[in-house]
């Protein structure tokens, strides 16, 4: 019996095989199809190869670093997360403070690493105060608020993330009035408390004060934190509102490096250092479900930012990116929700694969409802798992070296690159946001992508591919805040001395010297977050107006229809339904009667099938019997020219609001069978949306 070597070589075991062998190999089973025809595009224009190897890294001279070196490719740590896990730091949706900290006790008990809040949208306007307040987000405007968003819980232990909106100035007031008032020690508070008027313009469609005076509140609070909470970043760059709008990853890329530069130049100008500056901004990112695309993108985001840092002068420290990671809104579902669970943990591993800082999971019901102790314990535990079960808590740069990772990194640098030169060579991101360029530019792409939707080319299963018919909607349950707000708000006005408060607020309006400090005065007196930004911002007029993206999920479109179903089955007590003649033996009909049920179950449609008809007067029988609006031919495209003509004929003689409907797609027949009779056809690569809406209208499903 032959005993294995102290050392041995599989190299000398195997033939070695070289690209062409294994070419002519590929092509041979491909039945002679050359093997360039399976390259596949992505949405940011790459193309991609059946086959990586070494020759496509060979001339990558950044792949010489190791983790945690010059242009931190490979991570910004030696250690990867054996230094340090990414942060579990989930946004919670609630909008009622008491709420809020209820929940984020609990998660913080079960396994979540960091605070996480979003501030609710009225809370970042001044004149919103008496508007209805709608999720998601925490509703802070007082001292009060924010003593029951933090009762219980030591935010020494946590890092603390917050978005503040355009300006983190009145929130940071209020939280150094509430520290101050509980003897808490600033050095010891870490985190961000990230302003980005730029996101927030394009959510909005507006800055509401000025935009130089934008830039002098991200300076004065920046400066004021270096000097009072060294730990506390203070500027935010979002890509979230491109990617759930549609953007593609070199999109999301270029955009977010030019916003920062736009910040960074700014903040330059009104006295920063650039290594006081990049040190305070930290990113955040959409994750979709292209997953290799996804790594790609969160490792050339750190080989740009460092070569950028670079660029201004700024130290190694500084050319260090912070991301935090949010998985996909527009990959969201209302039916068949439960496969979002796939979806958002697909989105985390190519997120941790990628080596981002910190991440939130979606809940999976997010789309349609608020979350519940159910759906936020689902989304923190998919992070769990992945780090403590899947152990990626033990790896470092796990794509590091990929010919095919390395290769696509590469290509979405540099197209990220030569984008974001492109709007700087145009004046930076402030005037391409003016004039629509990046709104413009993502609309392409979310048009591209809603097509392919359409036409299945690409997939959410459970939505446009694979419908449940059984399926129940899951309950929704509409939480009524504004009561319990307005009582908050006025059971704290009634605390406070109003006269005292007339002074403070004439002083802010005349003299916004100190702002910071006076604030910091006013608010433990009780004013209000409104109240204080109205009296500084009091002679603000000017504004930018900007075109907002447009947030969509991609199974918006289908969802409406498989409503538009549900409604009818309310007024009729039963859904739309389509009556299938499959003709022929089973080989010859089984294929497109499968097709043609899944195509029309995706519109919430019952689809008939009971029986094969083996001659034309049977299924002119059937179809003349049935209830249904809807008849779908089933056969092939060589039986169709002669079954055509006289079922079409003999349905529509007897049955005028029949809409026949034949499945596939003969070229040469199609106007023929259109005078025959055929109303629509159904086949691979239509738009199936379209399509189904039409058939629906004209059947009465719907209205126009």
């Amino acid at each position: 019996m032959a005993k294995l070597t102290d050392e041995f070589y599989l190299k000398d075991d195997f033939e070695e095989t070289s690209y062409e062998d294994w070419k002519q190999m590929a092509e041979k089973d491909l039945a002679g199809i050359p093997i360039e025809r399976l390259k596949t595009r992505t949405y940011e224009g790459i193309y991609l190869k059946f086959i990586y190897t070494q020759d496509d890294i060979k001339n990558l001279d950044q792949l010489s670093n190791k983790p945690g070196y010059k242009n931190f490719l490979r991570g910004t740590k030696t250690g990867g997360y054996l230094d340090k896990p990414w942060l579990i730091a989930q946004e919670i949706p609630y909008v009622i403070p008491k709420d809020f900290n209820n929940a984020l006790r609990f998660d913080l008990s079960k396994g979540q690493s960091a605070i996480k809040i979003l501030l609710n949208k009225a809370s970042q306007k001044s004149n919103d105060v008496n508007k209805e307040i709608e999720p998601p987000g925490v509703y802070i405007q007082n001292l009060n608020d924010i003593n029951n968003v933090f009762e219980n819980i030591d935010i020494t232990n946590f890092p603390v993330f917050v978005q503040t909106g355009f300006s983190t100035l009145g929130f940071l007031i209020l939280f150094v009035s509430y520290a101050k008032e509980k003897g808490i020690d600033l050095n010891k508070i870490k985190g961000a408390f990230e302003s980005d008027p730029f996101d927030f313009a394009i959510s909005e469609g507006h800055l509401p004060i000025p935009v130089d005076k934008v830039f002098d509140e991200m300076s004065l609070v920046t400066k004021w934190t270096l000097k009072n909470i060294p730990n506390l970043k203070t500027i935010g760059v979002s890509s979230l509102n491109y990617h759930n709008a549609g953007a593609n990853s070199v999109q999301e890329l270029a955009f977010s490096l030019s916003t920062a530069v736009e910040y960074i130049k700014q903040m330059l100008e009104r006295g920063l250092k650039i290594d006081e500056i990049a040190s305070n901004i930290r990113f955040t990112f959409g994750i979709g479900s292209l997953f290799f695309v996804e790594v790609a993108k969160i490792r050339a985001a750190r080989m740009l930012w460092a070569k950028i840092i670079e660029a201004f002068s700024g130290n190694e420290d500084s050319q260090k990116i912070d991301i935090h990671a949010h998985t996909s809104f527009t990959n969201q579902t209302v039916f068949d929700p439960f496969v979002n669970l796939l979806r958002t943990t697909t989105e985390a591993f190519s997120a941790i694969t990628g080596g981002v800082d910190s991440m939130h999971t979606n809940f999976f019901d997010e789309s349609f409802r608020t979350p519940d102790e159910f759906s936020r314990r689902i989304a923190r535990n998919t992070q769990i798992i992945l780090n403590e079960e899947s152990h990626l808590n033990q790896i470092i740069d796990p794509a590091g070296g990929s010919y095919y990772v390395e290769s696509l990194t590469d290509e979405v640098a540099k197209k990220s690159w030569a984008l974001f030169q492109e709007i700087e060579g145009e004046g930076g991101m402030l005037k391409s946001l003016e004039e629509g360029f990046p709104q413009h530019q993502t609309e392409k792409i979310a048009n591209e992508k809603k097509t392919n939707f359409a036409k299945r080319r690409g997939i959410l299963v459970g939505t446009n591919l694979y419908a449940n018919m059984k399926e129940k909607k899951l309950e929704v349950i509409v939480q009524e805040v504004n009561t319990t707000l307005k009582k908050n708000a006025d059971e704290f006005k009634k605390s406070r001395n109003e006269n005292e408060l007339i002074p403070i607020l004439d002083e802010l309006i005349k003299n916004t010297e100190n702002i910071i400090d006076k604030g910091i005065t006013a608010v433990i007196k009780g004013v209000t977050l409104n109240e204080l930004s109205n009296a500084v911002r009091k002679n603000y007029k000017e504004e930018i107006k900007i075109k907002t993206l447009k947030i969509h999920r991609l199974a918006e479109p289908i969802e409406e229809l498989r409503d538009a179903s549900l409604e009818y089955k309310n007024k009729t007590g039963h859904l739309p339904k389509v009556f299938l003649l499959p003709m022929g033996p089973l080989a010859q009909n089984k294929a497109r009667a499968d097709f043609s049920r899944g195509f029309f179950e995706v519109g919430g449609f019952d689809v008939i099938s009971k029986q094969r008809f083996h001659t034309v007067e049977s299924a002119i029988d059937m179809a003349i019997k049935t209830d249904s609006k809807v008849i779908v031919i089933c056969s092939t495209d060589e039986t169709y020219p002669e079954l055509v003509p006289v079922i079409t004929k003999g349905i529509k003689e007897k049955r005028n609001d029949a809409m026949i409907i034949l499945a596939g797609y003969p070229k040469d027949f199609i106007d023929q069978f259109k005078q025959n009779g055929i109303d629509e056809f159904i086949y691979v690569g239509a738009d199936l949306y379209h399509t189904l809406k039409n058939i629906m209208i004209k059947t009465g499903v719907i209205s126009k």
